[in-house]
C-alpha cells in the first residue's frame, strides 16, 4: 500500500535535477498541457503571473480569479489561453459564486493552484470574524477546493498545489485561539499559523483524495524579489526578522538568497507538472524538489514536523469544516 506523508515519512529529496536557481521555463521544458484546465489564484501579479504565463505557454487554459479585474486585465494583456473571473478570497460568498460559475461550465479541473496570499498585515477580520491571514491564506483555499471537488475528480488526474512558505516555521497552528480573540495579535504568528495550516491541509487532502486520482502538494517558493507580498511591511518588521540593518538595508546574506520571479515560480510548476510526483503526494517542496525535514532549532530550510503531524492534520480538517460551515466529504 502506498505510504502517506504523515509525520514526514516521505520528506526526502528525489534528486529532481533542478536547484534553487532553476526557473519555471527549465521545469516546464518538454511538458505539454494542451487540453488541461488550470485555476491560479493571484495569477496576475508576482509569481502568480509567472505561473499563469508558464502554464498557458505549455498549452493549458488558465482561469485567473481576481479581486481587481482592471489590474488583472492590464497585467494579463497579450497572454493567450487565459480567462479572467471575479473573486475576493476574503469574501466566502464570492468564492462560492466563482466556483458555481466554473462548475456550470461542465469542465474538468486538472490544476488548482492556491497562489494568492497576504502577509505583514495589521489585525483585520472577515465578515465571519476570522483573522484575515487565516481567512485568505488557508480557509479560502480549503473552501475553494471543497467547492470544486467534483471538477477535480472529473479530471481523473488532478493536482492541488498550495503555495506555502518557509514562514510556516514562525508558528504552529494554535487550536486554542486561532483567531486571536484571547491572545495578543502578532502579524508573523498569524502568517505562520496560516501557512502551517496550508501544509497540514495538503497532507490530509492528499491522503483523502488520492483514491480519486487527486494529489496535493505544499511548497516554499523562496525569498523572492519583486512581488507585492511585503507591501504592508514596516522596516521594524524586517528588522525583527533579521533581514535588514539599522538603516533598513537588506543584509548581504539575505540579499544573496533572493530569487528572481521565474526562479520563485519553479517549485509551483514542478509540483503542478513533474512526472516524478505521479505516485507521491502530501509532501512539502522547495527548490523544485521534495524538501527535507527541518531541524527543531530556529528557522531553517525544510519543513517542520508539526506542520506534517497526522493528529494536527485531522483536527484541522474538522475545525476548517466548522469555521467555513462546509462539510468537505471526499468521496
Amino acid at each position: 500500500m502506498e505510504k502517506t506523508n504523515y509525520n514526514g515519512a516521505l520528506q526526502t529529496p528525489l534528486g529532481s535535477g533542478f536547484s534553487k536557481t532553476s526557473t519555471s521555463t527549465d521545469v516546464i521544458k518538454g511538458i505539454d498541457l494542451t487540453g488541461k484546465i488550470a485555476i491560479v489564484t493571484g495569477g496576475y501579479t508576482g509569481i502568480g503571473l509567472e505561473t499563469t504565463k508558464t502554464l498557458a505557454a505549455a498549452g493549458a487554459t488558465v482561469i485567473v480569479p481576481a479581486r481587481s479585474l482592471e489590474k488583472a486585465q492590464q497585467n494579463l494583456a497579450g497572454i493567450t489561453h487565459v480567462e479572467l473571473e471575479e473573486m475576493d478570497l476574503m469574501d466566502h460568498t464570492s468564492i462560492d459564486r466563482f466556483a458555481e460559475k466554473f462548475l456550470a461550465s461542465g469542465r474538468a479541473l486538472h490544476l488548482l493552484i492556491h497562489n494568492a496570499g497576504i502577509m505583514f498585515v495589521p489585525l483585520r477580520r472577515d465578515s465571519r470574524g476570522i483573522e484575515s491571514q487565516l481567512s485568505t491564506n488557508y480557509l479560502a483555499p480549503f473552501q475553494l477546493t471543497a467547492r470544486l471537488w467534483s471538477a477535480l475528480k472529473k479530471a481523473n488526474g488532478a493536482r492541488v498545489v498550495n503555495v506555502s512558505s518557509l514562514g510556516h516555521q514562525f508558528a504552529p497552528f494554535n487550536f486554542e485561539d486561532p483567531n486571536f480573540e484571547n491572545r495578543t495579535y502578532e502579524t508573523l504568528a498569524g502568517y505562520g499559523q496560516s501557512k502551517t495550516a496550508l501544509n497540514l491541509f495538503s497532507l490530509e487532502l492528499d491522503n483523502r483524495a488520492r483514491t480519486h486520482n487527486v494529489r496535493a502538494y505544499a511548497l516554499h517558493p523562496g525569498n523572492i524579489m519583486g512581488t507585492e507580498l511585503a507591501r504592508d511591511a514596516s522596516v521594524e518588521t524586517f528588522q525583527q526578522l533579521g533581514l535588514v540593518d539599522e538603516k533598513g538595508e537588506f543584509l548581504p546574506e539575505f540579499a544573496a538568497s533572493l530569487k528572481t520571479i521565474p526562479q520563485g515560480t519553479a517549485t509551483t510548476i514542478w509540483c503542478a507538472t513533474s512526472p516524478l510526483l505521479h505516485t507521491i503526494g502530501g509532501v512539502y517542496c522547495e527548490d523544485a524538489d521534495i524538501a527535507e525535514l527541518a531541524s527543531d532549532q530556529e528557522v531553517s530550510a525544510g519543513v517542520k514536523r508539526y506542520s506534517l503531524d497526522e493528529t494536527n492534520a485531522k483536527q484541522l480538517w474538522t475545525l476548517s469544516e466548522k469555521l467555513t460551515g462546509i462539510t468537505f466529504n471526499v468521496n
